[in-house]
């Protein structure tokens, strides 16, 4: 790694007039300073852009993009990259905060890391709510500060396939090499995270290191809380978790993989039974049942 890499942060913002500003300040302030922002205002109904433009007067390095109409987040953060100069990517929601030693951890976590093949790196958040007061940690500590489960690193494809906490996205950093050899994130679906994070899991090995990088907001209205509601847009977060789930199927190797999947597919069957989005949870027993052809009757006739 070059001594000096340079890491570019893309802050995408809508509708975080409250909060983008802290989120913003959060990279200037790092105590690694060879950093540059792209910040995407998706098309914000409230007063974000007046907000970032404001802030945007005393930073004029930092590339500004204003969407002229709502193209969602994979859209808005692959549009960002092609403004990136950066060796290393960070994916910072307007609502969320870097810790001041975030990128030089990450940094040295690369560096150090016995991975030869890495491609991202993660650690563990501080989840907060509105207010900025604590909730939790994002991996639980016990009285001792010690984690609870250990966090597996190197080859991890099987634990992102089958958990569904599994890594906290705003605590990672990406090589942006392996970024655009990925083709970046899947602009067909609802939100970016989980589909690239197989994908990038699948051909690269993942570091962690347990120090709380950042502060996770969890807001009234964010995806997170919404998931398992009746009846709100939210579903379509989790209608885009089951094309995610058949693309892993595609991608799976073997039938240990398949059942680490189906842990996985067993939790977002009952979630979509208790938003009672009875399509969706017609479509996961159909899946649920290819899954367990492949491993017990296609194994049968293989073998």
């Amino acid at each position: 790694m070059q001594e000096k890499p340079l890491v570019t942060v893309i802050c995408t913002c809508y509708n975080h007039e409250y909060y983008v500003l802290e989120a913003l300040n959060s990279v200037i302030n790092q105590e690694y300073t060879n950093t540059e922002s792209v910040i995407v205002d998706d098309f914000s109904s409230d007063n974000s852009s007046i907000v970032i433009q404001s802030w945007v007067k005393n930073y004029p390095k930092t590339k500004y993009i204003q969407n002229e109409k709502n193209i969602g987040i994979t859209k808005s953060f692959n549009k960002a990259v092609r403004f990136a100069n950066g060796d290393y990517l960070i994916d910072l929601a307007a609502d969320d905060i870097l810790n001041p030693e975030c990128i030089k951890i990450q940094l040295e976590t690369f560096n150090n890391s016995n991975y030869s093949n890495l491609g991202l790196v993660y650690g563990n958040a501080t989840v907060i709510n509105e207010k900025g007061d604590f909730i939790r940690t994002y991996f639980p500590r016990d009285q001792n500060e010690k984690l609870i489960s250990k966090i597996p690193t190197g080859d991890v494809y099987e634990y992102i396939i089958s958990d569904i906490h599994s890594l906290c996205s705003v605590s990672a950093m990406i090589k942006t090499e392996i970024f655009n050899a990925l083709s970046g994130y899947n602009t067909d679906l609802y939100y970016e995270d989980l589909d690239f994070w197989i994908r990038a899991s699948r051909e690269y090995h993942f570091d962690f290191t347990d120090v709380n990088l950042v502060q996770k907001r969890v807001l009234k209205n964010s995806l997170g809380d919404n998931l398992k509601k009746k009846n709100t847009h939210y579903q379509k977060v989790n209608q885009a978790t089951f094309k995610v789930l058949k693309s892993t199927f595609l991608l799976n190797k073997n039938t240990n993989e398949h059942h680490k999947l189906l842990k996985r597919v067993f939790e977002m069957t009952k979630r979509s039974l208790k938003t009672f989005d009875i399509d969706l949870f017609s479509k996961y027993i159909l899946f649920i049942m290819k899954i367990y052809y492949s491993i017990f009757i296609k194994k049968t006739y293989t073998n």
